[in-house]
């Protein structure tokens, strides 16, 4: 049994521990090899459509190649655009995010319906900046409507049309919606590999473009993955078959909670991009991988059915990472091989678990009920208790400790909590600090996401996954609305359709879902937290 499975300078200690037997059928049905070539039948006849057009991830990183001249030809055109802002949601956000905080290089990302942090954003330097707009389908909403806040800006600033659209690169598949928008605008248009699903775009233009136009030398990160490529399709010394093997062999014993744990070793919100692949891919059919993003290899996570994973950059094969802390698996090495070694084993990991990874998860019930909603108004609710600066919903406690108390019961015993909170993850960034606590207390794993950027990762495995989790909302009064040009809407009145959307298409599944509204978000807050404390008193 190997310790270490390593290649091209990616490690993973401690997989073959768990998942030898998985990994054992895997090389012997040679599924790494016709993973490596593609081969559209691995997951069975219904997936075999899809997955032919959506394996080019695996060699996407070579293709990419030719967008370098074109990106070192924008950086010189736009050198005066100094601040790069990503309009983006899910896979057209989280590994660009993940590639300019990991080389220290700044990216304003905005996966967000918060009109004060999309206000504050505007507000800022917006003479020197340049939107990426990112967009797949080019049909999402949350991305469209702050494209038209910015250009809408651009034009009260005394722009014209022309200039205006210099400030925009698009990033979009052929054909979307938002091609022919930006060609209007007269944007630069970047299109994507459309044999590439979001969730594994990384190394496509999603990831590249506005990594490239902050600094980074994208060029390294398509390196790294081409140098890990030939171990990819091998039964030995294949990082990514030892990885996606245990992932595959814990979910099916019941290890179905992935903790994902930065080690401090140099990449920097990971961990965040692996939840959404993980999530997406695997979230179906009523089974799948939970993945619990943690803030530290401390942080409290308890539970016979968690998988501990580590995740960093430089860390020597073999060692502890984490102060000592031990995890069941540890992924170390290179960012751009990272990015392939993770959506390898996912592939992987899904014809152990059974499942198509492949497949595009529908997200229509919580917009069919989000356009509804913004058509028709929001439903009339009246609050189960009021206490301070918090309306509560959804509970028959009469205290704030009470109602936590009560949604932390729900988890038990094989269960999950998760906290969804539709704010502002930068002024209202105090409110994650409930997740440990509640973890805490409860000894199940709880997981944070901010709405409605988790619409797009975990909300799949909310809905379509083991039916085991109870859902802690958070809503914020707004003090400041801003429009949405072109609209009948604000983004204020958008946040909250999405948030009551999210809310019916749980319940209407018979979710338990409590909701907290906080009339002012600072001191709500501090109320929140105040109470999740006293419950350890």
């Amino acid at each position: 049994m190997r310790e270490v499975e390593a290649a091209a300078g990616l490690a993973v200690w401690g997989a073959d521990a768990i998942g030898a037997a998985a990994r054992a059928a895997l090389v012997r049905d040679g599924v790494p090899g016709l993973l490596a070539r593609k081969d559209p039948t691995l997951w069975g006849p219904d997936a075999e459509a899809e997955a032919k057009i959506r394996l080019g991830w695996i060699d996407t990183h070579r293709r990419s190649r030719e967008l370098l001249p074109l990106l070192a030809e924008l950086r010189e055109e736009l050198a005066d655009l100094d601040r790069v802002v990503l309009a983006g949601m899910g896979g057209s956000s989280f590994a660009a995010e993940v590639i300019a905080r990991t080389l220290g290089r700044p990216l304003t990302v905005l996966d967000t319906t918060d009109p004060g942090q999309i206000g504050r954003a505007i507000a800022d330097r917006l003479e020197r900046t340049v939107v990426v707009v990112s967009s797949k389908s080019g049909t999402t909403i949350e991305t469209d409507s702050v494209r038209r806040a910015y250009l809408g800006a651009f034009l009260d600033a005394g722009l014209s049309p022309a200039e205006a659209g210099r400030h925009f690169v698009i990033v979009t598949d052929p054909g979307s919606p938002l091609e022919e928008a930006a060609r209007e605008m007269g944007a630069t248009v970047v299109l994507a590999d459309p044999e590439v699903g979001g969730r594994y775009a990384a190394l496509t233009a999603f990831g590249l473009v506005p990594a490239a136009l902050a600094g980074v030398d994208v060029a390294e990160l398509l390196d790294q993955a081409e140098e890990l490529l030939p171990a990819l399709s091998t039964g030995g010394d294949n990082p990514a078959l030892a990885l996606g093997a245990a992932l595959g062999a814990a979910t099916t014993a019941g290890k179905d909670k992935i903790a994902l744990v930065p080690d401090g070793t140099g990449i920097v919100g990971l961990d965040d991009w692996a939840e959404q692949l993980l999530a997406e891919s695997t979230g179906k059919e009523g089974t799948g991988m939970l993945p619990v993003v943690l803030e530290s290899p401390g942080a409290p996570i308890e539970g016979n059915d968690v998988l501990t994973v580590t995740l960093g950059g430089s860390l020597p094969v073999g060692a502890v990472p984490g102060g000592g802390v031990r995890p069941d698996v540890a992924v170390n090495g290179p960012l751009g091989a990272q990015f392939l070694t993770w959506e390898f084993a996912t592939a992987l990991a899904g014809r152990v678990i059974g499942i198509d990874p492949l497949g595009m998860p529908s997200k229509s019930e919580s917009k069919d009920n989000m356009a509804r909603i913004l058509t028709e108004g929001p439903p009339e609710e009246e609050p189960s208790f009021v206490e301070g600066a918090v309306e509560v919903y959804g509970t028959g406690t009469s205290t704030l400790a009470g109602a936590l108390s009560a949604i932390l019961l729900e988890a038990r015993p094989h269960g999950y909590v998760a906290v969804m909170a539709y704010l502002d993850r930068h002024a209202d960034a105090d409110a994650a600090q409930v997740r440990p606590i509640l973890a805490g207390l409860s000894r199940r794993p709880v997981t944070f996401g901010w709405g409605p950027r988790f619409l797009h990762s975990t909300s799949l495995y909310h809905k379509d996954g083991p039916p085991l989790g109870a859902f802690l909302q958070i809503t914020g009064a707004v003090t400041t609305d801003l429009a949405v040009p072109g609209r009948q809407y604000t983004f204020g009145q958008l946040q909250a359709a999405q948030a009551a959307g999210d809310r019916q298409a749980l319940v209407r599944r018979g979710r338990p879902v409590v909701r907290l509204h906080l009339t002012d978000r600072a001191s709500g807050i501090v109320q929140l937290l105040d109470a999740a404390r006293s419950l350890g008193n």
